[in-house]
C-alpha cells in the first residue's frame, strides 16, 4: 500500500490554465480567491488528507461501520478525524460569509473535495452530503430556517443527509409513499427511507435530514411531492438541541464497498410522527431536492476522478518497485513499469485522471459564473449540459481505471491486503447512486439535447472546434491530437444530428442510444480539455524546459491516440438505433 499525496501540481495547472481561476477571482465575492491563496489551501488540504484521512482509509474498510441497539458506530478514529476536519475550517470552505463560510469558489471546493475523496472516500461522503444539504437549504429555505440551521451546517457542527429512496421507489420518485401531515408549525412525517448515506452517526450534535414526502391532498405522481427538513433532535428557539425527534436508523446495509460509510435504513414516525419543516413550496419538493441532487452529481463525478487518482498512485508505486521478467535488450530482472503493456495501463490511468480532472473543474467554474456573474444564463446552460457527463462519464471511466489498478498489481491486486481491490470496490457505487448512469444519459439526451434542439450542444461543439483549429500542425504531438479530436468531434456532431432526426419516429431511440451518446460526448470533452492543456504545455515547455509540461503534452497525445478512437465504436452503436436492442420479446430472454 502507498500513502496518498495530493496531485497539487496538476491541480494548479488545471485550476489556473484551464478552469480560469484568475478570472474567477475577479467575480464579485471571490476577491480573496487569489492564485497564491488557493495554492496555500491546496497545500494544507493535501497535508490534512495525507496525515489524517488517508491512514484511516484501509482500517475503515476492514472494520466498517457497525449497528447495535439502534445506534450507528463509525470506524475507530473517524469521529476524531471529523472533529479535526471541522476545527481546521474545511467544512465551511465554499459557503457565504453571511452564514460563517469562507466564501471560496466552487472551483476551489472541487479541488479540495477531490483531495478528501481520494484520501478517504467513505469519510468524505459525510461532509459532501452536508454541503449539498446546506446548498438546498440556502436556496429554498425560509429566512428563519436559514438563520437557525445554516450556520450549524456551514461550520460542520451539524451534519446533513438526503432522503429520497424507498423500498418501492428507487429512481422512480413518483412512487414515494412517505407521508407528511400538517401539525401546527411543523408537519408529522411517517415512512421509511433506504440507502441513506451517513443517515446516523455520533460525529455531530444533530443531523438534519432532507426528506421527500407527500401531503394528504397531494396530487399523484412527481408533482405531488414536497421537501421537509427533519432534525434528529428538535431545535430550541436559541438554536440549541432539544428532545429526540421520532426518526432513527433501523439497520445499515452490508455493501460491496465504502464499508466505513454507514448506509442506513431510516424510519420516520414509529411513535406518532417525526416533526419536519417545509422547505420551499408545497408540492415543489422535486425541484428543491434537485438543487442538492445536481450538486451531488458533480461531487460524485469528482469521486470517480478521486478514486481513480488513488488507484493510479498505488499502481504506479507498485510498478516502480515490483521486479518481474526481463526487458528486451536489458540484463537482469526488470521492474514492471519497464514493460510496454504495464506502461499502457499506467498511461490509460494517468491520462484518464487528467482528462476527468479538467472536465470536472471546468464544469465547476460554470457553476461559479452561474451564481456570481451577470451573464449567468449561458453558464447555467453549460453547467446543465456538462453535469450528467461529469457524473456518468467520470464514474464509468473509474470502473476501468480502478480495475486497471488491480491488473497492474497482478495476482497481488486480487488479494485484499494490498488495498488495490478496495479502490475497485469503492468505485462501483459511483455509477449507481445519485441517479444511475443510464438515467444521467437519458437526462443528457432528453432534457439537455432534444429539449433545445441541440442548441447548447452545438455551441459546445463550436468551442471545441475553435480549440482544435488553434493546435500547431508543425508540432508532431499537437498535430496528432488535432487529427484525433477533429474526427471525434465530427462524430459527436453527426450523432447529434442522427438523434434529432430519429427520436420522433422511434420513441425507443433516445433510451437506446443514450449511454453511447454520453460516453462519446465525455471522451470528446476530455479530448477538448487535453488539447487545451497540450497547447499551453507546449508553450511553457519551450520557455522553461520544465519536464512537467512535456509530460502534459505527451499525456494529451496518448489520450488522443488511445481514448478518442473509442468514439468510433460509440458512434456506430448510436447509428444502429433501437432495432436489435428492442427486437426480442420478453419471453425470449
Amino acid at each position: 500500500m502507498t500513502t496518498y499525496a495530493a496531485p497539487t501540481r496538476d491541480m494548479r495547472f488545471v485550476l489556473n490554465e484551464l478552469a480560469g481561476l484568475p478570472d474567477v477571482n475577479q467575480l464579485p465575492g471571490f476577491e480573496e480567491a487569489t492564485v497564491e491563496t488557493v495554492d496555500a489551501v491546496l497545500e494544507e488540504a493535501g497535508k490534512f488528507a495525507a496525515e489524517v484521512l488517508a491512514p484511516l482509509n484501509r482500517p475503515g474498510d476492514i472494520d466498517g461501520a457497525k449497528f447495535n441497539d439502534a445506534e450507528v458506530m463509525p470506524p475507530e478514529g473517524f469521529k476524531d478525524a471529523y472533529r479535526a476536519f471541522v476545527e481546521s475550517g474545511w467544512a465551511s470552505l465554499p459557503f457565504e460569509p453571511e452564514f460563517g463560510g469562507q466564501g471560496l469558489p466552487e472551483l476551489v471546493a472541487a479541488a479540495t473535495n477531490e483531495i478528501w475523496q481520494s484520501a478517504n472516500m467513505g469519510f468524505a461522503l459525510c461532509p459532501m452530503l452536508t454541503e449539498g444539504c446546506a446548498v438546498a437549504l440556502g436556496l429554498h429555505g425560509s429566512h428563519d430556517m436559514k438563520a437557525i440551521f445554516l450556520p450549524k451546517l456551514v461550520s460542520g457542527e451539524w451534519a446533513g443527509t438526503m432522503n429520497l429512496t424507498e423500498p418501492q421507489a428507487g429512481s422512480d420518485l413518483a412512487e414515494i409513499r412517505t407521508r407528511a401531515v400538517p401539525n401546527g408549525d411543523t408537519y408529522l412525517i411517517s415512512g421509511r427511507k433506504i440507502f441513506i448515506t451517513w443517515g446516523d452517526h455520533d460525529f455531530t450534535d444533530n443531523i438534519l435530514h432532507l426528506v421527500l414526502a407527500r401531503l394528504p391532498d397531494a396530487p399523484p405522481g412527481i408533482k405531488g411531492i414536497s421537501l421537509f427538513l427533519v432534525p434528529k433532535y428538535m431545535v430550541n428557539a436559541d438554536g440549541s438541541t432539544g428532545r429526540r425527534n421520532d426518526v432513527g436508523p433501523v439497520s445499515i446495509e452490508h455493501k460491496l464497498g465504502i464499508h466505513s460509510s454507514p448506509t442506513c435504513v431510516m424510519s420516520y414516525g414509529d411513535n406518532g410522527g417525526a416533526h419536519g419543516y417545509l422547505v420551499g413550496a408545497e408540492h415543489d419538493g422535486i425541484a428543491c431536492m434537485f438543487t442538492m441532487m445536481n450538486h451531488a452529481r458533480l461531487s460524485v463525478g469528482l469521486q470517480g476522478l478521486s478514486i481513480s487518482e488513488r488507484a493510479y498512485q498505488q499502481a504506479l508505486a507498485y510498478a516502480k518497485e515490483r521486479e518481474q521478467g526481463r526487458k528486451p535488450g536489458q540484463s537482469g530482472r526488470a521492474r514492471i513499469i519497464q514493460h510496454a503493456d504495464v506502461r499502457r495501463m499506467l498511461m490509460l490511468m494517468k491520462s484518464g485522471c487528467e482528462a476527468m480532472r479538467a472536465v470536472a473543474y471546468v464544469t465547476a467554474t460554470s457553476l461559479d459564473y452561474m451564481n456570481h456573474s451577470p451573464d449567468s444564463d449561458s453558464h447555467s446552460e453549460r453547467f446543465a449540459l456538462l453535469t450528467p457527463v461529469v457524473k456518468a462519464w467520470s464514474t464509468e471511466l473509474a470502473q476501468e481505471i480502478t480495475s486497471l489498478g488491480v491488473q497492474v498489481h497482478g495476482g497481488m491486486g486480487y488479494i485484499e491486503e494490498t488495498g488495490a481491490a478496495q479502490h475497485f470496490r469503492d468505485a462501483r457505487i459511483t455509477s449507481i447512486y445519485e441517479g444511475t448512469n443510464g438515467i444521467q444519459a437519458q437526462d443528457l439526451v432528453g432534457r439537455k439535447v432534444i429539449r433545445d434542439d441541440g442548441k447548447a450542444l452545438r455551441e459546445l461543439i463550436g468551442e471545441i472546434r475553435q480549440t482544435t483549429a488553434g493546435l500547431d500542425d508543425a508540432d508532431a504531438n499537437q498535430a496528432a491530437i488535432k487529427r484525433a479530436l477533429d474526427d471525434a468531434t465530427e462524430k459527436l456532431a453527426q450523432a447529434t444530428d442522427w438523434l434529432l432526426s430519429n427520436y420522433r419516429d422511434d420513441p425507443d431511440a433516445p433510451g437506446s442510444v443514450a449511454i453511447n451518446y454520453l460516453m462519446l460526448m465525455g471522451y470528446v470533452c476530455g479530448g477538448w480539455q487535453m488539447a487545451r492543456a497540450a497547447m499551453i504545455a507546449a508553450q511553457k515547455f519551450a520557455s522553461s524546459g520544465d519536464e512537467f509540461y512535456r509530460s502534459k503534452l505527451v499525456t494529451a497525445r496518448f489520450y488522443a491516440e488511445h481514448y478518442l478512437p473509442r468514439t468510433g465504436g460509440h458512434f456506430s452503436a448510436i447509428r444502429a438505433g433501437s432495432g436489435s436492442i428492442m427486437a426480442l420479446g420478453e419471453e425470449q430472454f
